[in-house]
């Protein structure tokens, strides 16, 4: 089922694009993270022949670009609902390969910002793949802390520029969770600048990948999202024009807080399909398969389990377009985008664990898509989400939280005196 089939509400270019993507992620993107996901060895899936770059090939081919599916003439809430329309789909198609299809436009994104025709149009072109390094062996999630409060963050940078003349200077690496890491021609980077003096900045670079001094490290090996392409970047002395930089290096650059509140937006949506994926095959296998001469969706206690599906799949898709209108309405949007992910990625996990449930023995089977769904689901819950969710976070980015009306007077009053935690 496409997103046209549950929004009747959507104009005819809305349904268009949808019913375009869907086709795409049906026939072009589900076949393809099938096979790669059938791969033993990682290597393989980014093999000179592999079924990966035929699949950006024709994603190139449709015209359409995740972060370019804006306009002008369109409110903040239809640039939000176009965005999210095709980040679900390529969600439902196949996780991995819709991460990798969407980070992949972050270095032309980033070039576009610059303003700068001779980055532009090096960056640009069907065969050039693109990733976001922005995580490092020693700092994750807790890059927000870097954001906001640069000075009292403990701990050394794994991957530093340094300004020489006319040029940047990039030592360092970064992590082995760079999507595309092994397999991308140009990077969005996000490192450290050694300002002088000991101070440490920060800024954006788009960074070809195909110059002296770029190394990449073997792609990860996953339980889940196996069709996309995870690996370390190592930069030995790498050298760029100063003019690849983004934006003029400082000790307080809010770039990253940006990129992340776009980044779990989208990916809000991207799993938002991944358990709409989930509710539906688990709806059609259970209108199929006879237990006790019934459909087994006949039988009440699968009547509310697929209710439950349904209504977290449609919260975590109305939080994602909450989330995704918010950031293209210029409001203060990175709690909201994070509360989507979370939303999402949890919500895309339960969902695959009950259609599992449903599926039975079947649901652990290879080959079944219910088994792979919740394998890549599974793999997108990382540790990484406390993070997120916790009191240190939420205080360090300052959460604008809406003012409401005042209690009423037997609320307050039970508010007032002791906390209700406190211990007597």
């Amino acid at each position: 089922m496409a997103i046209s089939d549950y929004e009747p509400d959507l104009t005819e270019e809305e349904k268009a694009i949808c019913d375009t993507v869907h086709r795409f992620a049906e026939e072009v993107m589900r076949p393809a993270g099938v096979a790669l996901d059938a791969l033993a060895d990682p290597a393989d899936v980014i093999a000179p022949d592999s079924v990966l770059y035929d699949v950006f090939k024709r994603y190139h081919a449709l015209g359409i670009d995740q972060i370019g599916t804006t306009a002008t003439d369109l409110t903040p809430a239809q640039q939000a609902r176009l965005r999210c329309i095709v980040a679900e789909e390529l969600g439902w198609g196949d996780a991995g390969l819709a991460i990798s299809l969407g980070v992949s436009g972050f270095p032309r994104m980033l070039a576009a910002l610059s303003g700068n025709p001779e980055l532009i149009e090096r960056v640009s072109g069907e065969d050039r793949i693109g990733c976001w390094p922005i995580t490092e062996p020693d700092h994750g999630s807790d890059l927000i802390l870097y954001l906001k409060q640069p000075k009292d963050v403990p701990g050394t940078p794994n991957c530093v520029a340094v300004k020489d003349g006319d040029s940047f200077v990039i030592r360092g690496q970064k992590s082995a969770w760079v999507s595309n890491g092994t397999i991308a021609t140009d990077a969005a980077l996000f490192c450290s600048v050694d300002l002088g003096d000991g101070e440490k900045g920060s800024a954006a670079f788009v960074v070809p990948l195909d110059i002296d001094g770029v190394k990449r490290g073997k792609p990860l090996d996953k339980l889940g999202q196996r069709a996309l392409n995870q690996g370390e970047i190592f930069f030995d002395n790498v050298r760029i024009p100063a003019h690849y930089v983004l934006s003029e290096p400082s000790p307080a650059i809010n770039d990253g807080g940006a990129g992340l509140a776009g980044a779990n937006a989208s990916m809000s949506s991207t799993f938002s399909g991944v358990a709409r994926a989930a509710f539906e095959e688990a709806l059609a296998y259970t209108q199929s398969r006879i237990q006790g001469g019934v459909p087994i969706s006949s039988h009440q206690v699968v009547q509310k389990k697929l209710f439950d599906m349904f209504m977290r799949v449609q919260a975590a898709r109305a939080l994602s377009r909450k989330a995704n209108q918010r950031l293209l309405s210029g409001l203060p949007t990175l709690h909201y985008s994070i509360a989507a992910k979370v939303l999402a990625t949890r919500t895309a996990f339960d969902v695959a664990s009950d259609a599992s449930e449903l599926f039975g023995a079947m649901g652990m089977v290879k080959g079944v898509l219910v088994e792979a769904l919740l394998r890549d689901a599974s793999s997108r819950r990382s540790s990484a989400m406390p993070v997120l969710r916790s009191s240190r976070t939420a205080q360090t980015i300052r959460f604008p939280w809406p003012v409401g009306r005042t209690c009423s007077a037997s609320a307050k009053t039970q508010t007032e005196g002791e906390p209700w935690n406190s211990k007597k």
